[in-house]
């Protein structure tokens, strides 16, 4: 049997959708600025994929820039608003559990003068709204905070941390990073008035190399991207139109199936939860997404329960996959203060409304089989 629970690293693209971008790229292969019917279609694949996903957010379509995913996203967010904003101030706030694609251009900037403060979360794993308000200085000019977090599955509060940042200065950019909240969690962007918002497309069962950034109507951003001109200048490069259309029907199915795919999610969650903490020196840090759990295997460190899963078809994440090349301790598990046992024997399963009951119940089985030989021979 296999069982696939690394789902917050990538999710396997719908078939259809798969289908339908290779039809597209043989079918309607045209330049979307080409002015011939050829390059109108593939306009008007842009423009249905558009309205999809902005319809899913309550933004407006031209609100919504392609990018080629998360982290480009992430970059133009907090690039972008810096050299738009750095002559009203050079002061930016941010979390210190953030995702790579946020801390890294932070660091950057702070290289080109900039100031980041970076808040500390507490053992929930978030930043409230009234550490963020006390934060903000007059030269402040973005806050940056994500809406879940990939390792953990924290949920901020970023409702509350954006009427915060606006109450205190509207001229504030509230930026946050939804690429593991998006279609996890309802976002109405009537309601929660971010100016910016970051999303993936392979997170939800859409291609690889394709996402937005949604950019509020009236939201000053600079490109980081220069060339042709296209999507009205903030990003130029011909779209990825096969990607694009492929997104869009992925968003599609997310929005059909959601309530029913989140109950399931939880059930399933909540399931793995309660199998694996039953074992002994099992301990769960997992803070609320319905699609992560994440689990300290007290005794037997992460790699070797990683491998030893995989030895038998279970597939899981030792922390984010956007950084397991690097030989560092999680910034995450230590910033909600697991001690360096629990942080060396920590796992991550991040689940999809494909998992099944069985799959989660092999898990168990496995991890019940598996635990204690490798306790031994660990303490041997």
């Amino acid at each position: 049997m296999e069982a696939y629970f690394d789902n917050s690293a990538t999710t396997r693209v719908y078939p259809e959708v798969a289908g339908k971008m290779a039809e597209i790229m043989v079918s309607d292969y045209g330049n979307p600025s080409s002015m011939h019917a050829v390059g109108l279609r593939a306009e008007h694949l842009i423009k249905d994929a558009t309205a999809q996903i902005a319809g899913s957010l309550h933004a407006l379509p031209e609100e919504i820039i392609f990018t080629s995913g998360g982290t480009e996203s992430n970059n133009m967010a907090i690039i972008g608003t810096a050299l738009a904003k750095r002559r009203q101030g050079m002061h930016i706030i941010s979390t210190n559990i953030e995702h790579p694609s946020v801390s890294e251009p932070l660091a950057f900037l702070e290289k080109e003068g900039f100031t980041v403060t970076r808040l500390p979360v507490n053992e929930k794993g978030i930043v409230t709204a009234e550490q963020v308000a006390e934060a903000i200085r007059e030269d402040t000019i973005l806050v940056s905070v994500m809406m879940v977090n990939n390792e953990i599955g924290s949920v901020f509060p970023v409702s509350e941390i954006e009427k915060a940042v606006h109450g205190k200065n509207p001229k504030i950019y509230f930026h946050t990073d939804a690429v593991q909240g998006y279609e996890k969690l309802r976002i109405n962007l009537k309601e929660v008035k971010a100016d910016l918002l970051s999303v993936s497309g392979h997170k939800l069962h859409g291609p690889k190399g394709i996402g937005f950034l949604y950019v509020r109507k009236g939201t000053l951003l600079r490109p980081i991207i220069y060339g042709g001109g296209q999507q009205k200048g903030m990003r130029s490069g011909t779209e990825n139109v096969a990607s694009i259309a492929g997104l869009g029907m992925a968003v599609k199915r997310a929005e059909e199936e959601f309530e029913e795919r989140t109950a399931h999610l939880v059930y399933l969650r909540d399931r793995l939860i309660r199998g694996m903490t039953a074992l002994p020196g099992v301990t769960d840090h997992s803070m609320g997404a319905p699609h992560i759990v994440s689990l300290s295997f007290t005794g037997v460190r992460s790699e070797v329960m990683l491998h030893s899963l995989e030895a038998e078809g279970i597939y899981v994440s030792a922390g984010s996959a956007c950084s397991t090349n690097k030989k560092r301790e999680s910034s995450v598990l230590t910033a909600i203060g697991l001690t360096q046992e629990e942080r060396e024997s920590t796992l991550r399963f991040s689940l999809c409304g494909e998992n099944t009951e069985e799959e989660a119940d092999y898990a168990i089985e496995t991890v019940n089989r598996l635990l204690p030989m490798l306790r031994h021979y660990t303490r041997g």
